[in-house]
């Protein structure tokens, strides 16, 4: 039960609180991850496999180690466990940037909604204008609910703690480093494949949730097997396919991103979205971190109650 009560203890607090104002975890791995880099650059894919294989295998190690340490321990391993699940989530912070992206363009601030999209995603916001914000905005709402919130706390229902952080240090490198560009198409590969792989069970149940989040789970399925393999993404396709065929919409289409063009296909059926859709998207990722946290914990159930039966 204390893997459990953890899980859903750090949910709480990211719902309360958001990400540590000060001292985050995350941007620590970052930043260590940004040194590491400096030293073990090389223009090689196997460069690359050593500099992440290094970093997410110590971080996965770590956790082992903190479960190991607190084994015996109950409550110290739901504190310690709700600690990491709070670090590695990111569901009330992504609903904040909605939120704030949605008061600039409410109010035809488009000028700060072209910066402040750039906490959200990499697109080039240059010359975008409100309905290709908000597209932007809720198809990387739509993403970010899969890597922030719903595949940390699924990885962390079936491996505690080093699921939570060794998938947040996958996926943060490969935020990092996983980019088609000159300098990281070699040394950045395995960063993206490792994420891709953490991401293609997760990206699925969310695109479930997402469904049945929103009450259209027939549609939201419908979208998602015919749409999804038009977006290059092997796993974003099937979340923001199937947060299209939740909210009515039409999504992807053409975006740069630094030297980068992609076409991303069109995935839906309804208009495209406007700003008012903004809030309607950051309102379904909430419903859908619920559903997710109920899934965990349900998840880091199973293998207390098989050792039950077997005893």
């Amino acid at each position: 039960m204390s893997r459990t009560a953890g899980l859903l203890l750090g949910f709480a607090a990211d719902r309360l609180l958001g990400d540590p104002r000060r001292f985050h975890p995350v941007a620590g791995f970052g930043q260590l991850a940004g040194r590491a880099e400096k030293s073990l650059y090389a223009d090689s894919r196997a460069a690359g496999t050593a500099y992440a294989g290094l970093l997410v295998g110590s971080v996965a190690a770590a956790g082992v180690f903190a479960e190991r340490l607190v084994r015996d321990r109950p409550v110290a391993r739901t504190v310690l466990t709700a600690a990491a699940t709070w670090a590695v989530l990111g569901g009330r912070s992504l609903e904040r940037e909605a939120e704030v992206m949605a008061g600039y363009l409410e109010k035809k601030e488009i000028a700060a909604a072209r910066v402040r999209l750039g906490y959200l995603c990499s697109r080039d916001a240059t010359d975008l204008e409100a309905d290709e914000l908000a597209r932007a905005t809720v198809e990387s709402v739509a993403e970010n609910t899969s890597d922030a919130c719903v595949a940390p706390l699924l990885w962390g229902g079936v491996f505690g703690i080093p699921g939570l952080i060794g998938y947040r240090a996958a996926n943060t490198l490969d935020a990092m480093v996983g980019y088609k560009s000159a300098r990281y198409r070699n040394f950045g590969w395995c960063a993206a494949r490792l994420d891709d792989v953490l991401n293609l069970l997760p990206s699925r149940a969310c695109a479930v949730l997402t469904g049945f989040a929103a009450g259209r789970p027939g549609e939201t399925w419908r979208v998602w097997r015919r749409d999804a393999p038009k977006h290059p993404s092997p796993n974003a396709g099937p979340v923001e396919a199937a947060f299209a065929g939740a909210l009515d919409l039409r999504l992807g289409g053409t975006n740069t991103y630094g030297d980068e063009v992609e076409d991303r296909g069109s995935l839906g059926d309804g208009l495209p979205p406007t700003v008012p859709d903004i809030r309607r998207t950051a309102a379904l990722a909430r419903r859908v971190g619920y559903a997710a946290a109920v899934t965990a914990a349900i998840l880091a159930l199973r293998p207390r109650r098989s050792s039950q039966v077997e005893d």
